[in-house]
């Protein structure tokens, strides 16, 4: 339960920060943080299937 509640005050925190950032600002971010997840996953993919092959 308190690992719900500050998850919720964190997810306050980001929102209540990107509603005062400036629209560029925020779609750079969104773009970065875009980028970041899918070579992360691409990475997490392909890891695994050579993991497991072996």
């Amino acid at each position: 339960m308190l690992f719900l509640v500050a998850a919720l005050l964190l997810l306050g925190l980001v929102l209540g920060t990107v509603a005062h950032a400036p629209l560029g600002f925020t779609l750079v971010a969104a773009a970065v943080i875009a980028v970041w997840l899918g070579v992360f996953t691409l990475r997490e993919r392909y890891g695994r299937r050579r993991t497991s092959a072996h």
